[in-house]
């Protein structure tokens, strides 16, 4: 029998209006997906564009930086208006140069080609692995700290860096909430479990997934970079001890908290539930029925929309099969995913110009990116993909960055997983390794940090935490920059 419901205001979970409201969003989803008159996308053309159509974009990131330092209050309160003022500025600025019709092919090509399957999974994970519970006394010492680090590390490329960040990050905050310094554990599980542990399969981080979309065998960076990753992954681990054993030192002992209640972990359907979403991000991956809908010039396949209404499906499918005492017991609340929706939709808004930008290669704004990646025989520098592609991914969402360097370095997946091996195992670690530079960097990374702070953790601001993760990771990155291990990035 289930549990009875408790109803509590504000963050209350009501599962027939949440079944609802997705059901809802699917039925109009299909309405809109109708066979209809094509509109052909005018485009953007990149090359005709310069670099001021990019600032409304850095004006989003400082604000998305500097907000919550310089005025909190303001910041938490209207973070939402502020991005979409920042958006609403892109926009105008695309209706003036290139039309509305070509605006709005490129916003409805923004919207649905790549920000609606990237929220809906998100949206799918948060909810799944939030009724997940782990209860029982975990006592938070350095050994217990570096398992769940090792843990999740493991999972991500198994259930993806958001799955894996879900399920752990709130029993970590719990058994370090008592400790006067904890941020540093929650700044070493954004680096791990929510970045560098997904590079070992398509499942594991967005940016792998695009590229077995686009042909890259399933199992390829398994083989090609584990020992990379096994490399960064281990000396984080090593490096998070030593910091964690020197805190753990010297705060003041906790008093005996009695006897320990045994680990235990409840909601077990939920992992079932991750399990199907795994299940229909490799079916939609696989199954190819070549028919698309055709809205304002973008091509939505059909298993595309499948898998978003497939993961919609499984989501309601957690909240109408977990009581609401689990997710309660979590802390669980809307907000963090809110939050993420909300700033990812106007990073995906005001960044279009800058992807133009991009794209126009050699006749656009930032055609020293181009030639900063290739030799002048034509050959490509893979250190200057891994690192450009790194930073890149770091302020951009690094999805659409491994896209970009993917398709500078050729686009052909055959001829990049085996003659040009380097550049693509270049592309895809500097993708997901350097994502973990900054909260905007890897969407479970603010998600993680907002959890945290929701939960009593004092975290790092923006500039903070790229202090931080940077004077960790960069070292790390200039060593495998050097690494004489297969496959070698060459400077030429």
């Amino acid at each position: 029998m289930r549990s009875v419901r408790s109803k509590q205001q504000g963050n209350s979970l009501d599962p027939k209006q949440l079944v609802a409201r997705l059901w809802g969003i699917s039925l109009a989803a299909i309405l809109a997906l109708l066979p209809q008159q094509a509109w052909a996308a005018t485009g953007l053309d990149g090359a005709a564009m310069r670099w001021p159509y990019a600032l409304p974009f850095a004006g989003l990131l400082l604000s998305i930086a500097l907000g919550p330092l310089l005025f909190a209050k303001v910041w938490h309160h209207h973070y939402g208006k502020i991005v979409a003022a920042w958006s609403l500025l892109a926009l105008t600025s695309l209706v003036i140069f290139a039309g509305g019709m070509a605006t709005l092919a490129a916003l409805v090509h923004a919207m649905l080609a790549e920000y609606l399957g990237f929220i809906v999974l998100l949206f799918a994970l948060y909810v799944v692995a939030g009724g997940i519970l782990i209860t029982g006394d975990i006592k938070a010492t350095p050994a217990t700290n570096a398992g769940i680090l090792a843990l999740g590390t493991l999972m991500a490329s198994v259930v993806g860096t958001t799955g894996a960040a879900m399920i752990l990050v709130r029993p970590l905050i719990r058994a370090n909430r008592p400790r006067r310094y904890n941020a540093h554990v929650i700044i070493f599980f954004i680096i791990l479990v929510a970045n560098v542990g997904g590079a070992l399969s398509p499942l594991g981080d967005p940016p792998l997934f695009v590229g077995f979309l686009h042909g890259v065998d399933f199992f390829w960076t398994t083989r090609t970079i584990w020992l990379q990753t096994a490399i960064v992954a281990g000396l984080l681990l090593a490096i998070f001890i030593v910091v964690d054993l020197w805190r753990f030192r010297s705060e003041p002992a906790l008093g005996d908290p009695g006897p320990a209640a045994p680990v235990r972990i409840r909601g077990l359907v939920n992992l079932v539930l991750i399990a199907a979403i795994v299940a229909s991000l490799l079916a939609s991956a696989m199954w190819k029925p070549a028919v698309a809908f055709d809205i304002l010039g973008t091509k939505l396949e059909l298993e595309d929309i499948a898998r978003n209404l497939a993961l919609l499906s499984i989501a309601a499918l957690s909240v109408w099969l977990t009581p609401d005492e689990h997710r309660e017991a979590n802390g669980f609340t809307w907000e963090p995913i809110r939050e993420v929706a909300k700033l990812f939709a106007g990073i995906f808004v005001a960044i279009i110009p800058v992807i133009a930008m991009l794209n126009a290669g050699h006749h656009g704004a930032f055609a020293w990116l181009l030639s900063a990646v290739t030799a002048p025989d034509g050959a490509p520098r893979e250190v200057a993909y891994f690192w450009f592609t790194g930073l890149m991914s770091a302020f951009l969402d690094n999805a659409p960055t491994y896209l970009l360097f993917f398709e500078l370095a050729g686009g052909d997946p055959q001829t990049l997983m085996h003659q040009l091996s380097g550049t693509l195992a270049s592309i895809s670690m500097g993708a997901v390794y350097m994502g973990a530079l900054t909260y905007i960097g890897n969407a479970p990374n603010f998600m993680v940090s907002s959890i945290a702070s929701e939960n009593g953790i004092e975290m790092p601001s923006f500039f903070g935490y790229l202090l931080r993760a940077g004077a960790v990771l960069i070292p790390l990155f200039m060593l495998l920059t050097l690494l004489p291990v297969a496959p070698i990035l060459r400077w030429h």
